[in-house]
């Protein structure tokens, strides 16, 4: 980044990459610009391809660097994908001095972490969810609190180190440095979600290209998460597929007469293009046949995900949609009716300068991968963060692959 008030978010997904970048002021963040370029080396949120990944990255980078004037060095990136997992955690210490203090907070986070992991997983964030002092539940903050035990209550959220590793590789190979990793719910419940919704309870519904992320939020902070592989590209698959087209076509299509709602008794038609060249009229009956059953089934797994979480009844404002396939026509209308809870869209908010392109549900994990990294401006990781910085263990991972095939290769 050119200073230490230009914060950048970079968006690595499976159909886009995209880079926004912000300044940060004692006002707050007023976004400068962007850069957006197509994704053609991840596959349900995973790197499958470093040099094209590498190639996306370079070509966002690039256009959003050239449209701010931004020499752009470092980034808060974004993870998802079917490889991220969570887990709740306790942890309890001693109060020093009957007064609760700073370490002994610390303390007791640690214990909370001091859990079995695989080694093939890493720990990406440990997010408070409560503390208990001498039994008392539901404390958030028990700092300067009297007590003489203290417990924490964590959510623990684990990545694939491979995974988590080859994102890492990507950023560095396109010449960036990595400030953070943020798991991608989280950033678009910064963008998307309000206070309200999160201290009553609420269901975030992120449906991107590959994967589909789920955050359940109650008391101000992420209580649960699960990811789901099912996407949009899912959805264009299948009309390519039903229809014979071009994967563009198919996605056009999509977009510009897509509906997920039940086949109704319209009989107009459209005019789609075969193999890129021939024209043919089909009736637009067609097309929904084909989107209702997979939008169907996905909301019946995520209402089947709610259920286990044991949240279905604890979610006072039912379920939030965003991400790029959420812009699908009636797509709120079926998940309210399959789900049986209250749903509304949403787009990113509260941010100065947004361009009137960026008001749209595919960029609120960016502009959320930016409130956050303003978070971080203002207020420098510490023992109470939610997040921890994990760009040191990112290096190590890196530097170990690194040796490890030299060494292989000597």
């Amino acid at each position: 980044m050119a200073g230490k008030d230009i914060v950048v978010g970079l968006d690595v997904g499976t159909t886009k990459v995209c880079a926004l970048v912000g300044d940060v002021d004692e006002k707050g963040l007023y976004i400068l610009g962007m850069g957006s370029a197509e994704s053609k080396g991840l596959r349900k949120g995973i790197v499958v391809n470093i040099e094209s990944t590498v190639q996306s990255i370079e070509r966002a980078i690039a256009e959003a660097s050239a449209s701010t004037g931004v020499e752009i060095r470092s980034v808060y990136v974004g993870i998802a994908g079917g490889h991220i997992k969570s887990f709740e955690s306790y942890g309890a210490t001693g109060i020093k001095g009957h007064e609760v203090t700073e370490a002994d907070i610390e303390r007791a986070l640690d214990a909370a972490k001091a859990v079995y992991v695989p080694l093939d997983r890493e720990v990406l964030h440990v997010i408070p969810v409560e503390y208990t002092v001498d039994g008392e539940t539901g404390i958030t903050n028990p700092l300067g609190m009297s007590g003489v035990r203290l417990e924490a209550r964590v959510q623990i959220v684990t990545g694939s180190v491979t995974a988590v590793q080859n994102l890492v590789r990507c950023c560095e190979k396109a010449g960036l440095e990595v400030v953070d990793i943020v798991l991608e719910p989280l950033a678009s419940a910064i963008a998307t979600l309000t206070d309200s919704e999160k201290q009553d309870g609420v269901v975030l519904v992120d449906i991107g290209g590959g994967t589909t992320d789920i955050a359940f939020y109650k008391d101000g902070v992420l209580q649960q998460t699960a990811v789901i592989a099912i996407g949009g590209n899912h959805i264009t698959n299948d009309i390519a597929i039903g229809l014979r087209l071009p994967v563009e076509e198919a996605e056009r299509l999509k977009q510009s007469h897509g509906s997920a709602l039940p086949v109704t008794d319209n009989r107009d038609d459209i005019e789609i293009l075969l193999a890129g060249r021939e024209k043919k009229s089909i009736p637009v009956n067609y097309l929904n046949e084909i989107i209702n059953p997979r939008c169907e089934e996905l909301f019946e797994i995520v209402k089947k995900e709610i259920q286990q979480m044991g949240v279905y009844d604890r979610a006072a404002y039912g379920v939030v949609l965003t991400g790029g396939a959420s812009k699908l026509k009636g797509i709120d209308r079926l998940a309210e009716a399959v789900i049986g809870m209250p749903v509304r869209k949403a787009v990113p908010e509260g941010v100065g300068g947004m361009l009137s392109a960026l008001k749209d549900p595919k960029y609120s994990t960016g502009v959320g991968l930016l409130l956050y990294g303003m978070d971080e401006i203002r207020e420098p990781v510490g023992y109470g963060d939610i997040f921890s910085n994990i760009l040191s263990r990112m290096k190590k991972w890196v530097m170990g692959f690194i040796t490890e095939r030299r060494s292989y290769y000597v």
